[in-house]
């Protein structure tokens, strides 16, 4: 049940630095994008905003990343150094006659030579292409057939286990670049020791003259069915990266910044990577897989201050009690965010209780390159809303009708649309101009995640187009009744999907992992079909409760309510390349 005490908390905008963004500005939707500095004989490039400016003057012995290894061994490059590293990347990559606008992809974990790569293939002009190291061989294939892919960068471990079965297949991929012990890479045939390399090649130091709409970033993202969708994104969603990782983010100069995402989801790579630089902090990478005690341990001893994760971690820290964080110092903490889906009200509070700080919602797709709508440091958090727009990004519920576009009003349910033409968003599917043109409808660009917008103009997620159930004539989105059922102390999370009837259309079925200490029973699943009753009403409170292990989920931690109904009604799973685990 929700804590009037700590509500009356999250109420108040958050302490500590003067916010990037006021109410005012907020208000009024208009705050200017500050100029980036753009090459100096004209255009527009990442790596140069990100990197090469930086080392040219003040910040060039800053440190940009702090590496932290599995076994804790710690390793730092300086602005000054990525500087030299990616003009060393660059270099290799002319000496391969990789062209403008060819591209490069990543195959590898959280290691430093995956970010000197990203940042040296942007400088020659290339476009970075990242993968989950956890892909297996088959969308990895995929991917590099779709892109073209002319040079991939991977580790000596992923090529002989998931590479080099598919490389016969791939023949515009002409050069695997692999980071390994010297010894083991000497063993794999076709393959270039890139640390090797990058030690003895010549650097170039020049940055390529890209103009702000050249490609830079293809992203890929799966669909609810068929093949993987290739999203290009071009230098100028630089511009949207630094601002809105300002504003939404609430970063500063002197800030000390985590984000969790891995590099080979979208937001490692413009929250992760890209904005943090630009804007001359310092970040912090963790090679190592989420534990609980180790995060709480990194925020600790490295200071940081600002924390950007994702809803998946934040339920998994739920799980394990609030005492593991009480153990640590983590009084340098000012501003925690979220993404990767809605966050439920209860780990809003969550943050209140166990870090001092709620948790900052926010919302944007692989499509739109950059943060969309927020719960920024100036506002009040409304919790289980994804906050209000961002000055610039015009918003609008809307419905489909035989005209066009019908715009709803307050408090009405539809389809989450945004006007197009903000810098970092999608140009285009690659190769699949007619598919992407199918996301607008004139000057809108459709989600397809259903939402609502309340008089305060604060939008509620309500759930993806096809997820929403159809029960006796009530629509249900999933979200509302995973965010009640997460109230119950027993439950650590929670999905919803409509399980075909012949009498109502639909029934609500609740998929739930209970947190240790818990164990199944028919007791416990009539104590949470009352609870659900009673927080919903038995319109919309599940009719079926199954108790499991675990959630599938993606990497970037979306619970997968495709997946938990296809499997409840034995259909095909579609593509599942992005899954995680299911626990």
């Amino acid at each position: 049940m929700a804590d009037p005490t700590l509500d009356e908390a999250i109420q108040k905008p958050t302490p500590g630095l003067l916010p990037n963004l006021s109410l005012a500005e907020l208000d009024a939707g208009e705050a200017p994008l500050e100029e980036l500095s753009g090459l100096p004989g004209g255009g527009l490039n990442i790596a140069y905003e990100a990197v090469v400016r930086h080392a040219a003057g003040p910040l060039r012995d800053r440190v940009a990343f702090r590496f932290l290894g599995r076994k804790d061994e710690v390793a730092e490059l300086s602005y000054g150094q990525l500087d030299e590293q990616s003009a060393r990347f660059a270099g290799l990559l002319a000496e391969l006659g990789v062209a403008r606008g060819e591209r490069v992809f990543l195959l590898a974990g959280r290691i430093p030579e995956l970010y000197v790569a990203v940042l040296g293939a942007l400088r020659h002009g290339a476009v970075v292409s990242p993968l989950f190291a956890a892909f297996g061989p088959e969308p990895i294939q995929a991917r590099l057939e779709i892109g073209a892919g002319k040079v991939l960068v991977t580790t000596s471990a992923l090529y002989k286990s998931k590479v080099k079965k598919i490389r016969a297949a791939l023949p515009a991929l002409e050069h695997v670049l692999v980071v390994g012990e010297p010894e083991k890479v000497a063993k794999l045939e076709g393959v270039v020791d890139l640390r090797a390399r990058l030690a003895e090649v010549e650097p170039r130091r020049e940055v390529a003259p890209t103009q702000p709409e050249d490609p830079a970033l293809l992203h890929f993202t799966s669909g609810t069915t068929g093949k993987p969708k290739g999203a290009l994104h071009v230098h100028q969603a630089v511009q949207w990266h630094r601002a809105s990782a300002a504003w939404a983010l609430d970063l500063h100069p002197d800030d000390v910044f985590w984000c969790t995402a891995d590099p080979g989801w979208v937001t490692g790579m413009s929250y992760g990577i890209v904005a943090p630089l630009v804007l001359g902090l310092t970040s912090i990478v963790d090679e190592a897989d989420f534990n609980a005690e180790r995060w709480y341990r990194i925020l600790a001893e490295q200071r940081v201050t600002v924390w950007y994760t994702a809803p998946t971690a934040v339920r998994m820290l739920m799980k394990v009690g609030d005492e593991a964080a009480r153990e640590q110092d983590l009084s340098a903490l000012r501003f925690v965010a979220s993404v990767g889906e809605p966050l439920n009200p209860e780990a809003v509070r969550w943050g209140v209780e166990a870090l001092g700080l709620p948790i900052h919602d926010n919302w944007w797709q692989t499509e739109t390159g950059g943060i969309m709508i927020a719960n920024t440091a100036a506002m009040p958090i409304k919790p289980g809303s994804m906050g209000r727009p961002l000055p610039g990004i015009e918003v609008s519920i809307v419905r489909k009708t035989p005209e066009g576009l019908s715009h709803l009003g307050a408090g009405e349910e539809g389809e989450l649309a945004l006007r197009r033409g903000w810098p970092s968003m999608v140009r285009t599917y690659l190769n699949e101009e007619e598919r992407y043109q199918r996301c607008f409808v004139g000057e809108w660009y459709l989600s397809g995640d259903l939402a609502r917008r309340d008089a305060d103009g604060y939008v509620w997620f309500v759930g993806r187009a096809d997820d929403v159930i159809n029960t006796s004539g009530h629509l249900v989105g999933p979200f509302e009744v995973e965010s009640a059922l997460m109230e119950h102390p027993a439950v650590a999370e929670v999905g919803v999907i409509g399980k075909p009837d012949p009498v109502a259309m639909e029934l609500v079925k609740a998929f739930v992992a209970l947190k240790p200490g818990h164990e199944d029973s028919d007791e416990l699943r009539q104590e949470l079909f009352a609870f659900a009753r009673k927080r919903l009403g038995s319109a919309v409170a599940p009719k079926e409760l199954e108790v499991v292990a675990g959630l599938p989920k993606t990497r970037s931690g979306k619970i997968m309510r495709r997946l938990l109904k296809a499997r409840e009604l034995g259909l095909p799973e579609g593509d599942t390349s992005t899954l995680e685990s299911d626990g």
